[in-house]
């Protein structure tokens, strides 16, 4: 394909095993060079050409159908959301200038591309407040969601309160004016203003309005609906088997604090709030409600039993007849527990100020014990397990930071059956007998929300994956080998030179906003080349001792490996 923005000409291939190869075309000799490949699916991979913003673009299909374009100067190869497709050809016409007739199964369908350049796909859902946590289904892949706002009245409160001002206008109304102020009062309760246009009435500070919610993803369908009471805010959800109730029923439970106040933290009463799954994992049935004595941030399935950070306190709970039993619970824990992750017999916790906790379940003695935390304070809003040593966690002020345990950490908590050392020996800084090493740090510049490990394309590497608070998806990948390391230690040096902030300010320094960055390298900076003037280019690519096409080739391979 030979387009206008970036010049050239390219031959694609495609091979029987699912692989695609764009190599560059010598106009002159005829000679291939600069060769790249993506894995493309499982079936052998079929070309067509189309136009795409009036250049030539490439279709490739196999187990799924991928878009070889370029927009904005810049080569894209992006799968589309769309069903599988068999053929395809170029089509214009008066309603569709540019686009595509295709076979799919038996049908014929006309189609355009939209949102070029854009990597993910999203399909928006309107909720009625707004969602603080989801889990999954594990066996259906239902949405379980809880929606909570703040300063909001829930629907019954909303309808008891215009019934209310219904009634005042009529008694206010003096005896001449009643039948004008009963009729004015019917057309009050009749008028369905549409609070997506006109806004929501606002309930003013302490009050809070909430719901559960359970979705088919695939259709963006809700298909059951709980409204809590008001003033009733859920925090925390979680979707478990009880060891005691067999692996056949499934629960939700959610966390919920009443009459809650921000700062300082208080409430009436905390609560757990038990539901059942129907046999078809549609529908949720009440079981009972749990008081408790503080907020229940986060919940964790853990050994047939329920993991619970009641405020400061770590507990474990099981499923009783008329509430929930408590098992066992630990209290030093410094401040608020904000988010659990569990693996085996070993917790991890992490504290609202306090940076990750670990503790050990002893089953024997009934016990959490804390046997290591950080020596960094860090205001910890999520983590996730990286492996059995290793954690990585986000932070309020915009810090993501992977912190492992020192291999001569586990044995010795193993090798210690009583749990008595670990209770009684407490080490510097008034914490934990035992520190956890800080690996990775690196300051993104916004909250982060969530974290997770995960793949993004079949068949790829691991990576982590974060939200932000403003709404950005960004990734860390893990680097394979020591030559990459140096590359792009050496491409960040000279891009950090060459293409300076436009607000004035340093890079390192930004990365190193509260804690010195440390063995992260900021890929976004170097994805930059390829935006760079050519001489500039040249210039780098000479200092690193390759062409600017082999550095670009560098960079596109490091995505493309996890990413699209």
């Amino acid at each position: 394909d030979q387009g206008p923005p970036v010049g050239g000409l390219y031959l694609n291939i495609g091979l029987q095993n699912g692989v695609l190869l764009r190599t560059a075309l010598d106009n002159v000799t005829g000679d291939l060079s600069d060769t790249r490949t993506r894995y493309l699916g499982t079936r052998p991979v079929k070309l067509f050409r189309v136009k795409m913003h009036s250049c030539e673009s490439v279709l490739a299909m196999s187990s799924r159908s991928w878009l070889s374009y370029t927009y904005q100067a810049r080569f894209h190869l992006t799968p589309l959301s769309y069903d599988v497709l068999e053929h395809v050809s170029s089509f214009s016409s008066e309603q569709c200038p540019e686009g595509i007739v295709a076979i799919a199964s038996n049908t014929l369908r006309i189609l355009s591309f939209e949102k070029l350049g854009v990597i993910f796909n999203q399909v928006a859902t309107p909720l009625q407040y707004t969602p603080r946590k989801l889990v999954i289904h594990p066996v259906t892949g239902h949405l379980v969601v809880i929606e909570t706002d703040h300063n909001a009245f829930t629907e019954i409160t909303k309808a008891q309160r215009k019934q209310y001002m219904a009634e005042e206008m009529v008694h206010s109304a003096g005896a001449e004016e009643q039948e004008m102020a009963a009729k004015a009062a019917e057309a009050f309760l009749k008028e369905d203003l549409p609070e997506t246009v006109f806004g929501s009435p606002k309930a003013g500070q302490g009050m809070w309005a909430s719901s559960l919610r359970v979705m088919l993803p695939s259709e963006g369908r809700t298909l059951e609906l709980v409204q809590f009471d008001q003033n009733e805010a859920a925090f925390s959800i979680a979707v478990c088997q009880f060891a005691s109730r067999g692996d056949v029923e499934w629960f939700v439970v959610v966390g919920t604090a009443r009459d809650l106040t921000l700062s300082p933290r208080t409430c009436t009463m905390g609560s757990l709030v038990l539901f059942r799954f129907t046999p078809d994992n549609t529908k949720l049935e009440h079981v009972h409600t749990t008081p408790i004595d503080d907020v229940p941030i986060a919940l964790e399935p853990f050994q047939g039993r329920l993991l619970v950070g009641v405020g400061k306190l770590l507990r474990i709970y099981d499923i009783g007849k008329k509430k929930m039993l408590r098992k066992c619970e630990n209290k030093h824990l410094p401040n608020l527990v904000v988010d659990i992750k569990t693996v085996g017999s070993r917790i991890y916790v992490s504290d609202v100020q306090e940076a990750v906790h670990f503790l050990r379940y002893k089953p024997a003695e009934n016990q959490l014990v804390i046997f290591a935390d950080e020596t960094c304070q860090r205001w910890s809003t999520c983590s996730a397990v990286l492996d059995y040593q290793t954690v990585v966690s986000g932070d309020k002020f915009g810090n993501i930071a992977i912190v492992r345990l020192p291999g001569n950490i586990t044995d010795e908590v193993d090798e210690d059956p009583t749990g008595n050392k670990a209770i009684w020996d407490r080490g510097l800084l008034s914490g934990a007998s035992q520190k956890a090493e800080l690996l990775c740090h690196f300051h993104v510049g916004e909250t982060v929300n969530t974290v997770h490990l995960t793949t993004l394309i079949p068949g790829g590497s691991d990576l982590i994956v974060y939200t932000t608070l403003s709404g950005g998806i960004g990734m860390l990948v893990p680097f394979t080998s020591k030559e990459d390391i140096d590359f792009f230690q050496h491409l960040e040096m000279h891009m950090r030179a060459e293409l300076p902030s436009l607000v004035g300010r340093e890079h390192l320094s930004f990365r190193s906003y509260y804690v010195p960055v440390k063995s992260v390298i900021d890929g976004d900076l170097c994805e930059l080349f390829n935006s760079l003037e050519p001489s500039k280019k040249r210039s780098i690519a000479d200092d690193l001792d390759r062409s600017p096409n082999e550095v670009s080739k560098k960079l596109e391979d490091i995505r493309t490996r996890y990413a699209f």
